[in-house]
């Protein structure tokens, strides 16, 4: 089972419609595939098209063991992936956790219960350093950071990998950055293009090779509750969310060759 938090603590990146499509793009290809959704907005859950209003449990009885796992996961309807769904109540998780033994390792305790089940989990963080993504990153093996290609993105991601660092450290040892995953780009406009030269130029293969374009196709999906790579399989978003989903396979598989 392979772990993956989707970071970024600027808000507005494409994170959500990374991980919903990541994960829709990994089980069209035959992937077992669980999406977390740790935002207390629940955007992936109703992107993936569960109501998060009827939810009888959710991943924050999960995260305070109230539930299991087995009993708060539900099926995407039309994206053939397990979600742990989240709602409002888990904006109070945050102060009911503080004093909890373990707290960072809610989580991580939680999925390790069911290594067997799935080849991915895909855990879409909010956008903050908080006690909920403090659980994502310590549930990883690792984080895949989508950005925009813009002057603010770059200021962000320093203090990203300063973070994901400070955690490998003190409470992660596994975790590392998997890969940045450039989004919304736009091929005629210079600042994004010498934007992910530089990131080219300092990551090196730590860029993923798909670069995600901006895509109204993308955007109106969520509205009906379908992940983009399924609501228009034509649309060159949802084209480069199933390439992308075939360069992580693609990846996942090159480490298991070097071990």
């Amino acid at each position: 089972m392979h772990i993956f938090a989707i970071a970024n603590q600027k808000g507005g990146v494409g994170k959500t419609t990374t991980a919903v499509n990541l994960a829709a793009g990994l089980a069209a290809h035959g992937k077992r595939t669980l999406l977390v959704d740790l935002d207390p907005q629940g955007n992936a859950t109703m992107g993936c098209g569960v109501d998060k209003r009827s939810l009888k449990s959710s991943v924050y009885q999960v995260l305070l063991q109230l539930a299991s796992l087995d009993h708060a996961r539900v099926q995407s309807p039309s994206g053939k992936f397990d979600v742990l769904p989240a709602n409002r109540d888990l904006a109070g998780a945050e102060v009911e956790m503080v004093d909890l033994e373990l707290r960072e390792m809610r989580l991580k305790t939680a999925l390790a219960a069911h290594q067997e089940e799935y080849d991915f989990v895909l855990i879409d963080c909010p956008p903050s350093l908080s006690m909920l993504t403090l659980n994502g990153l310590c549930a990883a093996h690792g984080v895949i950071i989508p950005m925009q290609c813009e002057y603010y993105a770059l200021e962000g991601l320093s203090d990203l990998v300063n973070t994901i660092k400070k955690v490998h450290a003190h409470l992660n040892r596994d975790l590392k950055i998997i890969g940045l995953l450039r989004v919304m780009f736009d091929p005629r406009n210079t600042l994004s293009n010498q934007v992910s030269a530089q990131l080219e130029e300092h990551f090196g293969d730590k860029v993923f090779k798909t670069l995600v374009p901006r895509n109204v196709r993308l955007a109106e999906a969520p509205s009906y509750g379908v992940p983009g790579v399924l609501f228009d399989k034509s649309a060159k978003g949802a084209q480069a969310y199933l390439a992308f989903a075939e360069e992580m396979i693609e990846r996942v598989n090159s480490w298991k060759e070097k071990l």
